[in-house]
C-alpha cells in the first residue's frame, strides 16, 4: 500500500511539475523567440535567457505548488543554490542539444523543407529532454 501511495504522489507531482514547466516553457520559449527572432541575438544566448527566465518561474511553483516536501525548506539559500546548479545542467544540456539540432542536424531540416524553424523545432525537442533530467534530478536530491 505504502509503494502504491508513494507511486501516486511521485505521478501526482510529476503532472504538478508539466503544469508549472508548462508556464515556465511558455515565459522560456516566448522570450527566446523575442530574442533570437525580433532582436537578432544568437540562438545560444537566447536560449540561456529563456531558460533562466524559466528556471526562476520553476522554482517557485515547485515550492508553492508541485512537490508537497522540502528536503532543505530550512535552508532556503542552499536549497536554491542546488536548484540551480541542477537548473545549469539542464542549461548545459539545453545548449548541447540545440546545438546538435541546429547546427549538426541542418541538412535533415532542410530535406524536411522545416530549416527556418529550426532552432524552434530543436528548441521543443530539447525541453522534453530537459524536463525529464530537471524533475528526476530535482525530485530525488531536494523534494
Amino acid at each position: 500500500m505504502a509503494a502504491q501511495n508513494g507511486i501516486r504522489d511521485l505521478i501526482n507531482s510529476f503532472f504538478k511539475y508539466l503544469i508549472a514547466g508548462g508556464i515556465a516553457f511558455v515565459v522560456d520559449f516566448s522570450t527566446f523567440e523575442l530574442c533570437h527572432r525580433i532582436l537578432g541575438i544568437h540562438y545560444l544566448i537566447a536560449a540561456t535567457i529563456g531558460f533562466s527566465l524559466g528556471l526562476l518561474i520553476t522554482y517557485i511553483c515547485s515550492n508553492k505548488f508541485v512537490f508537497s516536501q522540502r528536503k532543505m525548506a530550512d535552508k532556503q539559500a542552499a536549497e536554491f543554490t542546488i536548484f540551480a546548479i541542477i537548473g545549469l545542467v539542464g542549461l548545459a544540456l539545453t545548449n548541447l542539444f540545440m546545438w546538435v539540432f541546429v547546427s549538426l542536424c541542418s541538412e535533415v531540416w532542410v530535406m524536411l523543407g522545416v530549416s527556418a524553424f529550426a532552432a524552434e523545432l530543436a528548441k521543443l525537442v530539447t525541453e522534453g529532454i530537459v524536463l525529464l533530467w530537471n524533475f528526476g534530478a530535482r525530485k530525488v536530491i531536494l523534494y
